[in-house]
């Protein structure tokens, strides 16, 4: 069963992302009202997401995921912990925030609950998740290719053609399972494909492999890549 800590400084919306996770199946294991307590929440009970707030007192959700992330927290199966990050504010410097401190996701508030229960899913099993209205305006600022980073990232010449062909894809914002299909491989394969590619790259996550693609000029922003 996916474990989640929910991170909110309202109370209402702990109680309702709980009722909606716990309706499908999902275990909420800890809540938290402010940064502070959510690293103390995340310590204890090692989830394997956690849903954070930006806007909190004493400390924001983006400098506790800053901190839980330093200290590379793992669930009680041993897989690293995700950070799923929630607001109402749909602005640029809190999607590049959040994902510079390592969050795996970004989502708005407002979304339905199949959504937030589909997201919380995804993010555990360590894909990458943008609300499509963000991605579309990340992937127009990453887009931009800065030379100086490329010649950083030679270390694309050490990738297969066939782990460039992932990454090219995941770059396209398709899921392990999308990727699976498209390729014609097994999921298994193409989580492995996907470790190797962070590995060689030394590379955090998907967020941080997807931004290099782009920065790099391996891909290039258009219609397929941004979604609806």
């Amino acid at each position: 069963m996916t474990r989640v800590v929910i991170a909110d400084d309202q109370a209402l919306v702990r109680t309702g992302f709980q009722m909606i996770l716990a309706s499908a199946g999902i275990e909420v294991v800890g809540q938290a009202s402010d940064g502070v307590a959510a690293i103390a929440a995340t310590r204890r009970t090692r989830p394997d997401v956690v849903l954070m707030d930006i806007r909190m007192p004493v400390m924001d959700g983006l400098e506790a995921t800053r901190r839980i992330l330093a200290e590379s927290p793992t669930t009680v199966e041993g897989e690293p912990t995700r950070i799923l990050i929630l607001t109402t504010f749909d602005l640029d410097q809190y999607v590049y925030a959040a994902l510079t401190a390592g969050a795996s996701g970004f989502l708005l508030k407002d979304v339905t609950p199949d959504h937030l229960v589909h997201a919380v899913r995804l993010v555990r099993q360590g894909d990458a998740l943008l609300a499509p209205s963000i991605t579309r305006r990340l992937v127009e600022r990453f887009a931009r290719v800065d030379p100086g980073r490329a010649a950083r990232h030679r270390d694309l010449a050490t990738l297969t053609p066939r782990e460039l062909e992932v990454l090219t894809l995941l770059a396209r914002g398709l899921s392990n399972a999308e990727l699976a299909e498209t390729l014609r491989l097994s999921e298994a394969t193409v989580k492995t494909h996907v470790t190797r590619i962070l590995t060689k790259l030394q590379l955090r996550d998907r967020v941080q492999a997807v931004v290099l693609a782009y920065e790099t000029g391996l891909v290039t922003p258009g219609r397929r890549s941004l979604g609806p």
